[in-house]
């Protein structure tokens, strides 16, 4: 569990991650539990083959979330992640409408095949912002985010987001698609256009921005 160490006027504490990574900085957002609280009681994630339960991931203080969901296929088990990725409840419902209503469509459009895969390069992880020391927490410290490097098809054929943003027409077409649509159903939306830390993956959170937090941002 992370221990407080400093506090930083206007902006937090600064906490610690033990010995596995970098320190940073935490600011009040009470807007998550009561958030992720609300989802849980509406019962629109329930346990199924492709959802399940996890232990805590360290919440709900500073790192994890109050009850905190592994998620290995979307659309009924048609579409794997791989790996599965730990989030919290309200993350769900929108990376399965996402699967369903943006990317597997894509897919059939642009290369006429089902998806079946997608690869996850992150999902929960107590850090800050990208891994800087002293940054702000990331949403991936709340399991409210998630990473995503790629996509496999029906015949076994992959489209990264590395190789594919600058690749074929048809990958192309297909990721900025993607991209573009995710702005309909997560907060924050952040791809290779962004910087040269997203040059091989989609940020996909549903952190509150902006004074009323509706703000979203997609770059």
């Amino acid at each position: 569990m992370p221990t407080a160490v400093l506090m930083l006027s206007g902006l937090g504490l600064l906490w610690g991650c033990g010995t596995t990574g970098p320190s940073f900085q935490v600011r009040d957002d009470p807007w998550r539990t009561p958030e992720e609280r609300a989802c849980l009681a509406s019962g629109v994630v329930r346990q199924t083959a492709f959802v399940r339960a996890r232990s805590a991931l360290g919440g709900p203080s500073v790192c994890g979330a109050v009850e905190p969901f592994e998620m290995s296929a979307a659309d009924n088990g048609r579409v794997a992640f791989n790996p599965p990725a730990a989030l919290r409840c309200p993350m769900i419902p929108q990376l399965d409408r996402w699967v369903k209503e943006v990317v597997e469509p894509a897919a059939r459009y642009q290369f006429r095949q089902e998806l079946v895969g997608i690869k996850v390069l992150a999902s929960y992880s107590c850090r800050p912002m990208n891994n800087v020391e002293g940054a702000m927490i990331s949403e991936h410290a709340y399991a409210n985010a998630v990473d995503i490097g790629g996509f496999t098809l029906a015949d076994g054929t992959t489209i990264s987001v590395q190789r594919g943003w600058n690749g074929s027409r048809a990958e192309q077409d297909f990721l900025r698609v993607v991209h573009d649509g995710s702005c309909a159903y997560f907060t924050t939306v952040l791809g290779p256009n962004y910087n040269s830390l997203h040059s091989n993956h989609f940020h996909l959170d549903l952190a509150h921005h902006g004074r009323d937090g509706l703000m979203h941002i997609c770059k």
